[in-house]
This record gives C-alpha cells, structure tokens and sequence, in this order.
C-alpha cells in the first residue's frame, strides 16, 4: 500500500512539475494560447504513459529482487542454519545488543518465522509486504495528469499579462504540497523533502522560461 501510495504522489508531483516547465517554457516564447495547450497537452500525454512505464519497470525489478533475496534466504535456512542464525545474531550485535542476549533474541525469532527474520536482517525488507508493479504504474498512471491539470489550467484560465506569474506561483505551492507528503510517506525529513522539491521545481521553470524566452525573441 505505501508503494502505491508513494507512486501517486510522485506522479502528481512528476505531471505537476513536468507540465508547468512545458507551458512556462511556451508561454515564454508566444502568447499563442493554441500553441500553449498543445505543447501542455502533448507533454501532459507523453508522461502519464512514460511514468506509468517506467515505475511498472522500476517496481518489478525491485520485487525481482526481494525474490531472490527471498529464495537465497530459503535455501541458506536448508542448507546452512546455523550460518543463517549466525547472520541474524551478527545483525542485533552490530544494532548495539550484547552477544549473549543477542544470541537469544535471535534464536527466538527464528523459532518464530526464519525466513522472514532473516530476510529483514539482510536485505531491510518485510518478505509480508507484497509490492504490486501493476498497482504502482496505474497509481502514477493516473496520478500524473491529476497533476498536470493545475500547470494547464492557470496557464490556460489566465489572461496574458500574469499567465507565467501565476502559474509559477500555483505551482511553487502545490510542489511544497507533495514535497511534504511524499517526505511524510517515506519518514524523510519534510524541510529537506520540500526545499529539494523547490529547487528543482525552480530550476525547471526559471531554466524553461529563459530558453523559450530566447526562442522568442
């Protein structure tokens, strides 16, 4: 679920911010609205499909290689137990846990469930949560035009005169949004998830406009 959820919110972040760079970029070259709307509407298409790909590929290869952590897991347990034990203790001593106690702890858990415990002391991953690449690409599939709608409609329901300035400053809060959101998702620090976000927010519309800005002059 918090794949899914990550992948939303990446996706309406990836058609805001891919979106506004296009329209701005445009808008700084010609005032021509039909132009404005075809470029937004062509970027605002080419993304949705693009991000829906490209975190189907990303998601599956990760859960390719939980498997296989998972199956090298499976048979470490069969073949070497004891080994595999080792690892587990090896992992609570390392977090600070004496020897003794640690040795314990793990023999426990292992009693319990062995190969999830192992699994998550060497790889970091809980083999009880499943990652869907499906789910992940429809959630970014129909987050990123959700996103894009904000860039296109300011760009296209304001008048001329403050079209760029109010998309940018539209956009600048919604960035701060999902900047927050996803840090909130992840446990990252928000701050540092936001002003990341910003920046490259900023660095996308300010670098857009100047080069359309020369194109049209």
């Amino acid at each position: 679920m918090q794949n899914i959820l990550r992948a939303a919110v990446m996706g309406a972040n990836d058609g805001i911010l891919s979106v506004a760079g296009i329209v701005i970029g445009v808008a700084a070259a010609t005032t021509d609205t039909h132009k404005i709307w075809l470029a937004g509407f062509a970027g605002a298409l080419a993304g949705t499909i693009s991000m829906a790909m490209g975190e189907y590929v990303s998601v599956h290869s990760q859960a390719d290689a939980q498997a296989k952590a998972q199956a090298e897991g499976a048979e470490l347990l069969v073949k070497h137990p004891h080994q595999a034990l080792a690892q587990v203790t090896a992992g609570y001593e390392q977090a600070g846990i004496s020897s003794g106690l640690a040795q314990q702890a793990a023999k426990e858990v292992m009693e319990k469930d062995s190969l999830a415990t192992l699994v998550y002391e060497q790889y970091g991953f809980d083999i009880k949560e499943k990652i869907s690449a499906s789910y992940a690409a429809l959630a970014s599939m129909l987050a990123f035009p959700l996103g894009s709608i904000l860039p296109l409609s300011m760009s296209l329901g304001l008048p001329g005169t403050w079209r760029i300035e109010g998309t940018f400053l539209a956009v600048v809060v919604a960035l701060a949004l999902t900047g927050y959101s996803a840090a909130r998702f992840s446990g990252a620090n928000p701050r540092l998830a936001v002003l990341r976000n910003l920046t490259a927010g900023l660095v996308t519309m300010i670098g857009t406009f100047g080069l359309g800005w020369l194109i049209g002059r």
